[in-house]
């Protein structure tokens, strides 16, 4: 790695027995000795954790308030990522993961875990929280469920993630075809964020401005969710708050969409040096519904193959 390695802050320093963090604190080069979080106790960092460079530290504190998560006072730190198998006093349902209809869900057999999800969404709730959902499609057809199996799911609420079991309780042809679902079980809070940000390989014409007919260049997608992606091209294309129009294609055996939308410059980090790349967070700024579905899909059908969660874009 090129750039140079900071000196740790001393154990013993005032710094290092404080919550609150500056950026000398920080050190750019090698893995973090204690978890950085926010204000709010979300984690932004985990111990191990190496900034590559002065620019992404930067970034940390430009756009966060960044604190020693193993300094917090114990009754501020964030609830665990998930439910804790022993926590049976006030286990998640229904009704506290405030899903809504029409929302987009994932659904895989809980058999062979290793297989990717299948967007379908949830069209009714029943008095005893069954639930009503469209048949997952696959190659164009509704993926093969059995009477009585145990399907998983994820579904992005409004301001979590959820994965829970349920069982397929009937699958009906009329009035229209839909499968009903048992009460969800086993409910986990994956992560109190915005949206689930995937890795991605795809390459990304772009044109610089809201308007115009042609592209000035062409980056790569190291990241994408359903809001947006992280761009990387070998120069800048712009400063915060500037647009861009960008244009890629989803393809995966059951999709295959062209993108073209226009783009909000939500953060840069510049090359480090002559001819090193920069980086760009951008948040899509106008797709369609067919757009949108697309993205979600792209995004459901890769869950395994986590980026990480944000809270807004990075």
């Amino acid at each position: 790695m090129d750039n140079p390695v900071e000196e740790h802050v001393e154990e013993n320093s005032p710094a290092a027995l404080s919550p609150a963090l500056s950026p000398v604190a920080v050190p750019v080069g090698t893995p973090l000795d204690w978890p950085i979080v926010d204000s709010d106790g979300t984690l932004l960092f985990a111990s191990g954790t190496i900034l590559a460079t002065p620019n992404e530290r930067d970034f940390l504190f430009g756009n966060f308030h960044p604190q020693r998560g193993d300094l917090l006072d114990s009754t501020v730190q964030p609830p665990s990522e998930t439910a804790q198998p022993g926590d049976s006093s006030s286990p998640l349902t229904l009704r506290d993961m405030h899903l809504e209809i029409g929302a987009l869900i994932g659904m895989r057999s809980q058999v062979g875990s290793g297989a990717p999800m299948h967007p379908c969404r949830i069209i009714g709730f029943a008095p005893n929280h069954a639930l009503f959902v469209t048949p997952p499609l696959h190659g164009g057809r509704m993926l093969p469920l059995g009477l009585g199996e145990n399907v998983e799911i994820v579904a992005i609420a409004s301001h979590a993630v959820f994965r829970f079991v349920c069982t397929v309780e009937a699958i009906c042809r009329a009035p229209f075809d839909y499968v009903v679902l048992s009460r969800p079980d086993m409910v986990r809070r994956l992560r109190e964020r915005k949206s689930i940000r995937v890795r991605a390989h795809l390459a990304v014409r772009f044109g610089l401005g809201e308007t115009g007919e042609t592209y000035e260049g062409l980056g790569r997608a190291k990241g994408i969710s359903a809001l947006g992606m992280s761009l990387t091209a070998s120069w800048t294309l712009g400063a915060v708050g500037e647009r861009l129009r960008v244009a890629f294609r989803l393809k995966s055996a059951d999709l295959d969409t062209e993108i073209v939308t226009s783009a909000i410059i939500r953060n840069v980090q510049k090359g480090s040096g002559p001819g090193e790349p920069s980086h760009h967070g951008l948040e899509f700024d106008r797709l369609d519904a067919a757009q949108q579905m697309a993205m979600k899909v792209y995004v459901f059908d890769r869950q395994d193959d986590v980026l990480y969660w944000s809270h807004g874009l990075k």
